[in-house]
């Protein structure tokens, strides 16, 4: 039994492959609990995809992968942070986020709209989001959502429902720290977060506390 955020999601603009790799081979088997759909095994996925015999055949994992961005883009299917659509996904779990009714998400997802210039992000599908992509830093300012507001107000013919484009200024922001020459005071795995003002003693400092403090404790 779908959702009905799911079945919103699955009537935006999607490819008929997309909707059949989502609805026969993601979505079955996926747990209620975790989100987390089973194993992802190439080998299984393009025979399903090749059952047709008057359509193209699929024939790489690649193709795939773009099926899934696909899914990405509408919002039924999240990545772990350890994952990319640019590396193989064989073997790998995915995050369908949409599969529980408890998540709360249908609002987000019956009206499709453009970008306005006072867009703002849904903070609960945001923090919902983050989590699940593993975006350590969460805290975002006008400035992030002015330049998110900006590109896309540029691309009038992009129509998405509001957990879309949360999920959207989402990754933006992780991308954005996760890219290579981003500056910032302060590096959590392999993610750059912003310091907040403060006195961060380093190693030398300590050092030094405990040996005076050790002389202290001997006088």
């Amino acid at each position: 039994m779908f959702t009905q955020a799911e079945l919103n999601a699955l009537t935006s603009p999607l490819s008929n492959a997309a909707r059949v790799l989502y609805c026969l081979a993601l979505r079955p088997k996926a747990n209620q609990d975790t989100l987390l759909s089973n194993p992802l095994q190439y080998k299984e996925l393009l025979a399903l995809m090749n059952s047709d015999p008057q359509r193209e055949p699929v024939t790489r994992g690649r193709e795939i992968n773009t099926l899934l961005e696909e899914l990405t883009q509408a919002g039924l299917v999240t990545l772990p942070e350890s994952l990319s659509l640019d590396m193989s996904l064989n073997g790998k779990r995915i995050l369908l986020p949409l599969i529980s009714n408890t998540q709360g998400y249908q609002p987000f997802h019956q009206q499709h709209y453009a970008m306005h210039r006072d867009w703002q992000p849904e903070q609960q599908v945001f923090d919902d989001i983050a989590a699940l992509i593993g975006l350590i830093d969460k805290s975002f300012d006008e400035q992030d959502i002015g330049e998110f507001v900006a590109y896309w107000l540029g691309r009038p013919e992009a129509v998405f429902s509001s957990y879309q484009w949360t999920q959207k200024f989402t990754y933006a922001l992780k991308n954005r720290r996760t890219a290579k020459g981003y500056q910032a005071t302060k590096k959590v795995g392999n993610q750059v977060v912003t310091v907040e003002p403060g006195i961060e003693a380093d190693d030398n400092a300590r050092q030094l506390v405990a040996k005076y403090a050790n002389k202290s404790g001997k006088n």
